[in-house]
């Protein structure tokens, strides 16, 4: 298992550590040596090693020897082979410390498939075969929930390969042959597309639910909770880009009870890659044309004068240019305006730094919002017209952020003060829903500070805050989520004996 050390304390003490691992990251990972073969390695070499998987990006490892000297042949230099074949691929597992216990990040060796113990009993074998980022898949059997490893983003054909085979594995392992599959509700996750053209009913669950549902099943709970289900994305109701969702969840339903004020994203994917696209669609949602006006985004934020031409036109009309709730991809905004991070090399890179960035700032202030009522479309195939929620309004942070950035206040403090917002909102919310459990789930919560103020606070309150464990709050845990869905949803149709599936999950 991996495990975090402080980055800084390192390079301090041992200078030789190159500056290009783990670049502006406080922490490293060290991995324990967990076979006989790793002691006698770093005994006859005397040094320490560099590590990484054996695999190139978004593709799983390499688990035959003659695929791997084909397809990693250009990255290392020697191979350690050995004469025993490698049956399935499986990653270490990561794991940070929050609130004095381990939170695992990515859920591998040691940890899959150990089975989470559901608090009801299926009568027949469900298959969910998760989402589309950090894939995994799993299998009730009874009251056991078996959770694959890690298989990981499903981007290129190896990757689809290996989440097949961990879908079949799951089933020849425990002797048991799905009578219903679950998926995501997305129409282009390959994972909610393979589930489609199973011979067996399926059924969909939607995402930030799934992830509710992920915390509550680890924790034990059923009834009634407030769900705080923040990501970067996932497929709403109504189409449209949530995760900074708010979801009160009882008898086997939710209700969407409160999200974030929306904006756009300019390119639609491209933007996840480009969080200064992201920072512009932020601020034109504050400032409208004027933020085209009065910056110099060429020199700010690296634009040529051609794309900031159309990025300008696409905002005003809408066009390629999807709306987000999600406090993902505030975070990431807010990492680019600050001047932290414009360009990502991989998921979640710019909010890592943002949280990084606060270098250990103490300070308890916190940017301004405000709460009002937001009216939204009525979901997909559900009743017509509109419908009104609770929506954070974050317009007053990105004023005064601005502020602080032309005073020269620093980043740490910059970014600090945007964390403590969040948590204010977030009690807000809580205040005004007046629901005594709180589940806090989803990839924001992968960050510490984040976590741990908002779990204290709560605490202060006198409420009941759940989080992650076992099982990452990150889409690694959606395919429990839609299996504890789909038991909590069936329960309650078996009590209430009317309604279908799909009502029964909102």
């Amino acid at each position: 298992r991996k495990q975090e050390v402080t980055n800084s304390d390192v390079r301090t003490s041992s200078p030789g550590i190159a500056p290009s691992i783990a670049p502006r990251n406080p922490y490293l990972g060290i991995m324990l040596p967990y076979t006989p073969l790793h002691h006698i390695l770093m005994r006859d070499l005397a040094f320490p090693v560099i590590a990484t998987s054996g695999n190139l990006s978004d593709e799983p490892i390499c688990t035959d020897e003659q695929e791997a000297v084909r397809r990693l042949s250009g990255i290392a230099d020697f191979f350690l082979v050995h004469n025993r074949p490698i049956v399935r691929h499986v990653d270490d597992s990561i794991a940070r410390v929050i609130l004095g216990r381990e939170l695992v990040i990515r859920r591998a060796r040691g940890y899959a498939p150990l089975p989470v113990l559901l608090n009801t009993r299926l009568d027949a074998p469900i298959l969910a075969v998760g989402g589309h980022l950090k894939n995994t898949v799993a299998l009730a059997v009874g009251e056991q929930a078996f959770i694959s490893q890690h298989i990981g983003d499903l981007e290129t054909h190896q990757s689809l390969v290996a989440f097949r085979k961990a879908t079949a594995d799951l089933q020849t392992l425990y002797e048991a042959a799905p009578t219903t599959v679950v998926c995501d509700m997305h129409p282009d996750y390959i994972s909610s597309q393979d589930a489609r053209r199973m011979t067996c009913p399926v059924v969909e669950i939607q995402h930030h639910y799934a992830h509710v549902a992920a915390c509550m099943a680890e924790n034990e709970l059923d009834g009634e909770v407030l769900g705080v289900s923040w990501d970067g994305t996932g497929f709403g109701l109504d189409g449209t880009i949530w995760g900074g969702e708010f979801l009160l969840a009882r008898d086997g339903s939710f209700e969407r009870v409160a999200t974030f004020r929306p904006f756009r994203l300019p390119g639609g994917e491209k933007a996840i890659k480009e969080p200064r696209r992201t920072a512009l669609g932020a601020l034109y949602e504050v400032f409208g044309d004027a933020v085209f006006d009065e910056l110099d985004l060429s020199s700010r934020y690296g634009f040529a004068a051609q794309e900031i031409d159309i990025i300008h036109r696409m905002l005003q009309k809408g066009l390629n240019s999807p709306l987000t709730f999600s406090v993902g991809r505030l975070f990431d905004a807010v990492a680019s305006i600050i001047g932290l991070r414009h360009l990502v090399n991989f998921e979640g890179q710019a909010a890592m730094e943002l949280e990084f960035a606060m270098a250990g700032d103490s300070s308890g202030e916190a940017y301004g919002f405000t709460m009002s009522d937001l009216r939204l479309p009525a979901p997909s195939g559900r009743d017509s017209g509109r419908r009104s929620t609770l929506a954070v309004d974050w317009s007053d942070t990105i004023r005064q952020m601005r502020g602080d950035l032309l005073r020269g206040v620093p980043r740490s403090r910059v970014s600090i003060r945007f964390h403590n917002m969040l948590v204010e909102a977030l009690l807000g919310v809580a205040d005004r829903i007046g629901v005594e459990r709180i589940v806090l789930t989803g990839g924001c919560f992968q960050n510490r500070y984040l976590t741990e103020q908002a779990v204290q606070r709560l605490r202060a309150k006198g409420l009941r805050p759940y989080w992650h464990q076992r099982v990452p709050p990150n889409d690694g845990g959606i395919a429990l989520g839609q299996l504890y869905a789909w038991a909590r949803a069936k329960s309650h149709r078996n009590r209430a004996s009317a309604g279908s599936y799909q009502e029964a999950i909102g």
